[in-house]
């Protein structure tokens, strides 16, 4: 590997997806060639359990034994598996090229449509994500995540087909930026529209799968709420948390202040029962929500004004070139 830094890397997470090393490389190969620019491919092995990593460790020394390989093939194997978010947030930690590909190890996604992506990013855009219109994949599968796009989309205001769609194409700063964890892989372009990133979208080809098998569970259908939930959070109030829970915390004392008004107003009145009517509790508790609430929200504000990124520990145990 020279040590001037590659136009491109192709980062490709993988388990369990023996049956696919070979074939995924060399097609990545093939579609690099026409484009005269060098490149780096990293693949990231998320504790497979098949050969997976022996595959790969036997296509990294083909690589390294041919005589003037163009592109250079890096491995990086997780001691277990840790999930799609951390797989890319260990290969972006990696990366050196100044424009990064993202695309699954399944070989659905067609490398050849990688010029199409470069053309895109020509035309201003810092990320450009796949759309797969049509896909080759089982119902249970395709609905929800039809339902899944079309509720992020309308949320987030970001005009987007298909968020989950592994193959996607980032100026490098935008990668650099991003720090991944649980689900948040499924929100990539959310976290760089909040960041300013410009975000496109291509149609791309879907393939259907022929060796391995799929791991999309019904887990996912249960975290994917979850996870939207906190990409919200991350991306509107992560640095205004106050913002979050001082608009119901107003409400609540706002509320609660109100309904004890009206019960004092009865009792000057000469109702002598009104302290013990419901509106008195129910205001009483109101106000305690309220200051609880503004409460988090104060300590909250204190530990983003006081926080510091830290690195987090690599999860990786063996590195191939």
């Amino acid at each position: 590997m020279t040590d001037a830094p590659p136009d491109l890397s192709i980062v490709v997470p993988m388990h369990n997806e023996a049956g696919n090393v070979e074939p995924l490389y060399d097609e990545i190969v093939a579609a690099l060639a026409p484009l005269g620019r060098t490149a780096e491919i990293l693949v990231v092995d998320d504790g497979s359990t098949d050969e997976t990593f022996e595959r790969l460790r036997g296509l990294h020394a083909r690589v390294e034994g041919a005589q003037g390989a163009r592109y250079p093939l890096r491995v990086l194997r997780l001691g277990r598996r840790f999930g799609k978010a951390v797989a890319l947030d260990v290969a972006f930690r990696q990366v050196r090229g100044g424009i990064v590909f993202t695309l699954d190890g399944d070989l659905q996604d067609d490398p050849k449509e990688i010029p199409r992506f470069l053309a895109k990013l020509d035309e201003g855009c810092d990320l450009v994500s796949g759309w797969k219109r049509t896909r080759h994949d089982p119902a249970s599968k395709v609905v929800p995540s039809r339902i899944f796009n079309a509720v992020v989309s309308r949320l987030t205001g970001i005009p987007l087909h298909d968020f989950n769609c592994g193959f996607k194409a980032y100026r490098g700063e935008v990668v650099r930026g991003l720090r991944l964890y649980g689900g948040l892989h499924r929100f990539i372009p959310v976290l760089a529209d909040a960041k300013g990133f410009r975000i496109g979208e291509i149609e791309v080809e879907h393939r259907p799968r022929t060796r391995g098998r799929t791991k999309y569970g019904f887990a996912r259908l249960l975290s994917g709420p979850l996870d939207l939930l906190a990409v919200l959070l991350l991306t509107r109030f992560a640095g205004r948390p106050l913002r979050l829970f001082g608009g119901p915390a107003l409400v609540a004392c706002l509320a609660g202040l109100a309904l004890e008004l009206c019960v004092l107003i009865q009792w000057l009145a000469g109702d002598v029962l009104a302290a013990r009517r419901p509106a008195f509790w129910v205001g009483a508790l109101l106000i305690l929500l309220g200051t609880q609430l503004l409460s988090v929200g104060l300590i909250a504000e204190l530990i983003v004004s006081h926080r510091a990124d830290s690195a987090e520990p690599t999860a990786v145990v063996e590195r191939l070139g």
